[in-house]
């Protein structure tokens, strides 16, 4: 172990785990996904989400009065359903190796598949974790075909100049969505909900993330990936979070690169969208990023350039704070960090501290006292 948290060190956190904490992975999982496959929300206004949707750079792959499905670039089905109705978050799709797996998931859990509608075909399971969210596990979907990628900018770096009597000239536009990239969730059972990913979809932590002063008491967040062996696989497909209230954080989606992110996002700043954080670099991840809300006030994130693990690496563990989430950028705004008086869900989420005190759960009062200290770090 001692060699791999030298290995840790220098590739993604700080430190890696002391003997006897959370080894960040189940010893037999009943399966393991191999990806996220789409986010399905519910909005009450269809037509203002498909124009967020196409500045922010998604195509349509289909829609109808009560649906709206949106696509990337790369080959296969949707990156986010949305279905007409009061605004929320309805839950994950997860793709798995293929329709065998499934079944045994199916079966293990004592429910059935089903084969899903037909604009999106093949067979799912459907599971509600220990939070509350629905999560579907699907296989042999059908695939559309790539759509044409944005052209990625050649560089002069150093002393490698590949451009020469030609400008650099990014169109403003959208930032092409290329494909769905990982959704991070808050949960007031956070250490079950992470035991019960780990279990059924065989998922792996990539970094823990604890309150200062409170390591002994175990983690507060995890970036986890999928496990695909010797493939590697971006650093979190899911990132989950200790709060007082189980709800959605957001979800991220990669483009071709920086100058696409950039000018994508003076594109939806011309059209009068709010940019809540960005342009910076992760800790975690590595990816340069920015936030977006859309309409509803639901979260996202552009990304590019993000770490791959394969499965050899054990977690990293580094206190969670706020000025750890990024290398470079701007620091993490109010709206991001969900203290912002402009925001309606922030006295929301207050109040869900007291609820959760009083509840069944692992938000105590020395949680909230951590929690605090990381919004005013």
């Amino acid at each position: 172990m001692a060699g791999h948290h030298g290995t840790h060190n220098d590739l993604h956190s700080e430190q890696g785990a002391v003997r006897g904490e959370h080894p960040g992975r189940a010893t037999d999982p009943v399966i393991k996904v191999r990806d996220l496959a789409w986010l399905e929300f519910q909005k009450p206004d269809l037509a203002a989400s498909e124009r967020f949707a196409h500045a922010f750079g998604f195509s349509t792959l289909t829609r109808t009065a009560d649906e709206l499905l949106l696509r990337g670039t790369e080959a296969g089905g949707p990156c986010v359903i949305v279905r007409k109705g009061p605004s929320k978050y309805l839950g994950a799709a997860f793709q798995a190796a293929d329709a065998s797996d499934v079944l045994r998931l199916a079966g293990a859990v004592g429910t059935s598949a089903a084969q899903l509608p037909e604009n999106l075909g093949g067979l799912g399971v459907d599971l509600v974790d220990p939070s509350g969210a629905r999560v579907r596990v699907v296989a042999d979907l059908y695939e559309h075909p790539a759509l044409p990628d944005q052209p990625v900018q050649t560089l002069n770096t150093g002393r490698q100049t590949l451009r020469v009597n030609r400008t650099q000239r990014p169109a403003r536009e959208p930032a092409r969505v290329e494909r769905l990239g990982h959704v991070v969730l808050q949960t007031t059972k956070y250490v079950e909900t992470l035991d019960w990913y780990l279990e059924h979809l065989g998922l792996i932590v990539s970094d823990f993330k604890y309150f200062e002063g409170q390591r002994e008491r175990g983690p507060t967040m995890s970036f986890i990936r999928c496990d695909r062996g010797s493939e590697p696989a971006d650093h979190h497909t899911l990132a989950m979070t200790l709060g007082p209230r189980n709800r959605y954080v957001h979800s991220a989606y990669q483009v071709a690169d920086l100058d696409a992110l950039a000018a994508g996002g003076e594109h939806l700043l011309a059209l009068g969208y709010f940019r809540s954080w960005g342009i910076g670099r992760h800790i975690e991840g590595s990816q340069i990023f920015d936030y977006w809300r859309d309409p509803d006030g639901f979260l996202v994130e552009h990304f590019t350039d993000g770490d791959l693990f394969d499965n050899t690496l054990e977690p990293g563990w580094s206190p969670m704070t706020a000025s750890g989430l990024a290398q470079w950028g701007p620091s993490a705004s109010a709206d991001f960090m969900g203290v912002s008086p402009r925001r309606a869900d922030t006295f929301r989420e207050l109040g869900s501290m007291i609820t959760a005190l009083r509840g069944d759960n692992e938000f105590d009062l020395s949680r909230l006292r951590g929690l605090l200290k990381v919004a005013s770090s």
